[in-house]
């Protein structure tokens, strides 16, 4: 395996008593260019050799969290925790993932969205604005969830399902098709 990136030596951060490094493109891939600087990584382990998953801008990932396959992981996101981000999934803007969360297909999670938990977003699914997923929730399909909308507890939202506004959708809840879920805003 010809690696693609290695740790910029003088550029750290401290984050959560934890030292971070930023990454280096070393060969060109996908959009990355040999020479890009990358995100900040606290491992070899937070971020695969392999494929064209990449973190960018000031993104951070630490602890046993991962990033694989061809994910992107950009702005000022933090994914720590057991998180795993992978397949086409992308995770932007101040979102944060940890716990045991997992984001993968072709999942969008974004703005100040948080996943964490043992929560799943996956499929086409998008989680963005203040909206929060956790627990043993599952976002799937072309679910959206957004706004300051909470999905927890073992709750399923999936399908076209739109969740957004404050509403909360918990327990053993399940919210298939195209239903709207909208709370107070």
């Amino acid at each position: 395996m010809k690696k693609k990136y290695k740790f910029v030596e003088c550029d750290t951060q401290s984050l959560n008593g934890r030292i971070v490094r930023r990454i280096v493109a070393i060969r060109d891939f996908d959009d990355v260019k040999e020479g890009d600087l990358g995100g900040y990584i606290e491992s070899e382990s937070n971020l695969s050799q392999e494929n064209t998953c990449w973190i960018y801008d000031n993104a951070v990932v630490f602890g046993y969290a991962e990033v694989r396959g061809d994910a992107k992981v950009y702005g000022c996101t933090e994914v720590y925790g057991d998180a795993k981000v992978y397949d086409d999934a992308e995770v932007y803007g101040d979102a944060k993932v940890h716990g045991d969360a997992r984001v993968y297909g072709d999942a969008k999670v974004y703005g100040r969205a948080e996943v964490c938990g043992r929560a799943k977003v996956y499929g086409d699914a998008k989680v963005h604005g203040d909206a929060r997923v956790y627990g043993d929730a599952k976002v799937y399909g072309r679910a959206e969830v957004c706004g300051r909308a909470k999905v927890y507890g073992d709750a399923k939202v999936h399908g076209c399902t739109e969740v957004y506004g404050g509403a909360e959708v918990c327990g053993n809840a399940e919210v298939r098709g195209e239903a709207v879920i909208r709370g107070g805003i």
